[in-house]
């Protein structure tokens, strides 16, 4: 255990460890023009450099949380950085495509224990009265990277190449790595539960199959495109293996997915809000790109393009925190839904930076709404006390499903069209379509008093 004062130390390193992750994602987005053009992909194939990291960090994450419990956190921790900075350096190095894809995939692998470990750290080293603190630190994270990293990439893709963008995170992690060796803490869980190995392989193999069958489309010709065994085969293997992956839920002892959770209707909702702000998050990425194409602006000024939206998550995210506890999370989630179909729409159907930039804000603050404080807060009222964790969990896999769906049919939508300008807008429109169901969904979720769940467990 450590010292009296070694908690705010330990939360330090903590948070440099989640920035390390977290900076990753940030700045795949002002990358993704760069390492286009360079490497001569397209719009589909480059979406992969985003859904390959989500696919191997959703696949990791379980394995990582049940090696820690057994391991101890220390080791599984060290071993996270280590892995994501391998990873990172196969990608500064790679000679073709298809090593770097190999590099995303390490990378994804690697992070996806950073974040759980870092929590089951503070749950074994902070007092309860100060672990929501130390969590929610944690959280600000993710929010302090997309600050930076849109910043971060405009400054390195004017001076320097892509590879020097990421290359940046190798030594930031010999320093956490070295810092982490000296302050984690070697505990491990008391009771660890057996590893729901048969859920991951299937979770992991019909999230693969349904991003190869969706990322076949042609928006140009979509029944031909259905018809052609490299799109409905991958989807039909996709849904079998999600039959299959319910079966083996149902008779696991410890299911990745609860079913008892996930038959209430709220918990329903929320992931389908989850599954929602994750195709908007996978449209994030993708913004720079269309930014360098639709206006002509150059790639570092297609990253700084980014930040009104940030801006707007930051500025809206401790508004909409204060008020869901006063009027409840519908009229929150609905406004945020409402806010992202108003900006994608704009986007979608705007002709000038102008006007863009003005969408884009848009969708930031209404991802304030959508995101983080607002579905935790559902699945906090809805799930047991024992069932928080996974309740916590399971909008994480929501989320990742839709950050994959949303890179696979973006990706797919902006190559198969006349030109990428006009792909990407019918894309952006179609989740604009999607805000604007899920605003209708939020109607389900309970009003401003919560359940007697929350307020008894």
């Amino acid at each position: 255990m450590p010292s009296p004062a070694a908690p705010s130390r330990l939360l330090g390193v903590l948070f440099m460890g989640t920035l390390l992750a977290a900076l990753d994602i940030a700045i795949v987005g002002p990358a993704l023009p760069a390492l286009r053009d360079a490497l001569g992909l397209d719009e589909r194939a480059v979406s992969w450099v985003f859904t390959a990291f989500v696919l191997a960090n959703l696949a990791g994450l379980p394995v990582m949380a049940a090696w820690a419990d057994r391991a101890g956190r220390r080791t599984v921790y060290l071993a996270d950085i280590a892995l994501f900075a391998a990873g990172t350096l196969v990608v500064v190095l790679a000679p073709s495509f298809e090593v770097l894809l190999v590099g995303r995939v390490i990378q994804g692998l690697g992070s996806s224990g950073i974040f759980p470990v870092a929590t089951a750290v503070i749950g074994d080293t902070f007092p309860p009265e100060s672990r929501g603190r130390a969590v929610g630190a944690l959280g600000a994270v993710f929010g302090v990277a997309f600050l930076i990293g849109p910043a971060l990439g405009g400054i390195m893709l004017a001076v320097a190449s892509w590879r020097w963008l990421f290359a940046l995170s190798i030594p930031f992690a010999a320093v956490v790595f070295v810092l982490s060796a000296r302050t984690v803490p070697d505990t491990r869980a008391d009771d660890p539960k057996p590893v729901d190995a048969w859920g991951i392989v299937l979770l992991a193999s019909l999230l693969v199959s349904l991003a190869v069958g969706l990322s076949g489309l042609d928006a140009a010709d979509l029944s031909a495109s259905l018809s052609s065994s490299r799109v409905w085969a991958p989807l039909l293997l996709s849904a079998v293996l999600t039959a299959a992956f319910v079966a083996v839920e149902r008779r696991a002892v410890a299911p990745l997915v609860r079913p008892g959770l996930i038959a209430r209707r709220p918990v329903q909702i929320a992931c389908a809000l989850a599954i929602g702000a994750g195709l908007v998050e996978a449209t994030f990425v993708f913004l720079s790109a269309y930014a360098v194409q639709a206006f002509g602006v150059t790639k570092a000024q297609g990253s700084y393009l980014l930040l009104p939206l940030v801006f707007g998550v930051a500025i809206g995210s401790p508004l909409a925190g204060r008020m869901l506890d006063r009027i409840g999370a519908r009229p929150i989630v609905t406004g945020g839904c409402l806010l992202v179909a108003a900006g994608l729409t704009v986007i979608a159907l705007g002709p000038s930076l102008a006007v863009h930039i003005a969408g884009t804000t848009l969708i930031g603050f209404g991802l304030a709404g959508l995101l983080g404080s607002s579905i935790s807060y559902i699945l906090l009222v809805e799930a047991e006390a024992a069932e928080r964790t996974v309740a916590q969990g399971l909008s994480t896999l929501a989320l990742s499903i839709g950050q994959l769906t949303g890179g696979a049919l973006v990706g797919a939508i902006a190559a198969s069209a006349v030109a990428p300008v006009v792909g990407y807008r019918a894309a952006f429109g179609m989740i604009a379509a999607v805000a604007a169901v899920l605003a209708i969904v939020a109607q389900g979720l309970r009003g401003a008093r919560p359940s007697s769940r929350a307020t008894t467990a």
